[in-house]
């Protein structure tokens, strides 16, 4: 393939800050230089020498988008747990799973059952659901092996797995997931154990991107999560956590004290916590599959989102027990219908603000010059048909830093 590719005839949704709503160009050109963006805008500014010098692409008028990003998953994992959806049908509710032994520490038991080759082929099949969707950058959690030999195995194979395919792989450390049953109901001695001998040893292995925790009755505490949160500052990585999805611990809050990427769920964080996301530039991720799942009641404040200027992305927070949900467009679907977001913030939610959920904002998430050249064309006469299709992936082509895949 050259080096320097034209996608032309195509229209744009840039998804960039400074073009507004979608950054929509209705006769747009995409130049690809080396795997970059060289040039995205109208066809009419490209200057002339530049195309002839590139490898046209016709894209017949199709719609492009950045690729779109998942910016929250837990795809490494062993078992299933459809028991429990059963057990939910039947009014058993989820913290009273989860404090019987079921919940996470089920698939604890089944992950650390599971051998390396068991836990790669499993979420390859759950990743090629998502790239058949045009994803093209995907974050990948820890947390189901609570001890640092199974958490370095769920590690590598989420490393793994962008070397296998062409998509970009983020890791995430979530040691603070849940108690596992050697720790004897002691939160405290368990969350040292986390900050103080897990995380340095698999951050100098290189496998963690970002730290995660999950602030909540059933897990761990403001206090405990902190502990963990100060272990991965003084290692100089960023942190994401898992914030007032069952109750409102503060955890909104404390996720922006320590300027955290994203905090994920949220339903029920309050007008305070979303003040501090916004003043700490802390996106709030919507996971909507976890709502609809656990047939939550509370919903996120969207419009103390909106009102405070909070970033908002949307993940689809794969999982085997709440949200076992393989397709970003319905987590845009969801979120539009339970939520109530608008399409353009759906859109910016699995592409721009995603990117930025992942500090990879300057790299990815938009249609931008000089950012890697990760792109979807698809067969939809509008944007809003990505959203309000339901059950239908219309993706034509996916390029991730330029390579057709």
């Amino acid at each position: 393939m050259a080096s320097t590719t034209l996608y032309r005839r195509a229209r744009l949704a840039t998804l960039a800050e400074n073009d507004g709503g979608l950054g929509l160009v209705a006769d747009g050109a995409v130049l690809v230089r080396d795997g970059r963006i060289a040039f995205a805008g109208p066809a009419r500014d490209l200057p002339a020498e530049a195309a002839a010098a590139a490898e046209p692409v016709d894209c017949a008028g199709r719609l492009v988008t950045p690729g779109l990003i998942d910016c929250h998953t837990h795809l490494v994992h062993g078992g299933e747990r459809s028991n429990e959806f059963e057990m939910r049908l039947e009014g058993v509710a989820y913290e009273d799973i989860a404090r019987a032994g079921g919940g996470i520490l089920s698939s604890v038991k089944a992950t650390r059952a599971a051998t390396d080759e068991e836990l790669l082929r499993s979420a390859l099949t759950r990743l090629d659901r998502l790239i058949a969707e045009g994803v093209t950058t995907v974050e990948v959690k820890s947390g189901y092996g609570l001890d640092l030999a199974t958490e370095a195995r769920m590690l590598r194979a989420a490393r793994h797995l962008g070397k296998v395919r062409n998509v970009g792989i983020r890791t995430s450390f979530l040691g603070a997931h849940a108690l596992p049953p050697e720790a004897r109901g002691d939160k405290d001695a368990y969350s040292r154990l986390v900050a103080d001998a897990m995380l340095p040893a698999l951050a100098s292995e290189g496998l963690v991107d970002a730290v995660d925790g999950f602030c909540e009755g059933i897990a761990f505490s403001p206090g405990q999560i902190a502990r963990v949160f100060d272990a991965a500052r003084g290692l100089g990585l960023p942190v994401k956590l898992h914030a007032d999805q069952l109750s409102d611990l503060g955890g909104a809050a404390l996720a922006a004290g320590y300027g955290a990427l994203s905090a994920d769920h949220l339903e029920h964080c309050s007008d305070a916590g979303a003040a501090a996301l916004a003043r700490a530039g802390t996106v709030a991720v919507m996971l909507p599959g976890a709502c609809y799942f656990l047939r939550e009641t509370h919903r996120p404040p969207v419009e103390a989102f909106r009102r405070h200027g909070t970033r908002m992305a949307v993940a689809t927070d794969y999982n085997p027990g709440t949200s076992p949900m393989t397709s970003l467009l319905m987590a845009a679907n969801m979120a539009a219908t339970l939520f109530r977001l608008t399409v353009a913030e759906c859109l910016a939610g699995i592409t721009r603000e995603a990117a930025r959920a992942l500090g990879l904002l300057h790299e990815t998430g938009t249609l931008e010059a000089g950012k890697w050249a990760d792109l979807a064309v698809w067969d939809v006469e509008r944007p809003a048909e990505l959203v309000c299709r339901m059950g239908s992936a219309p993706l034509h082509r996916r390029i991730r830093h330029g390579i057709p895949a």
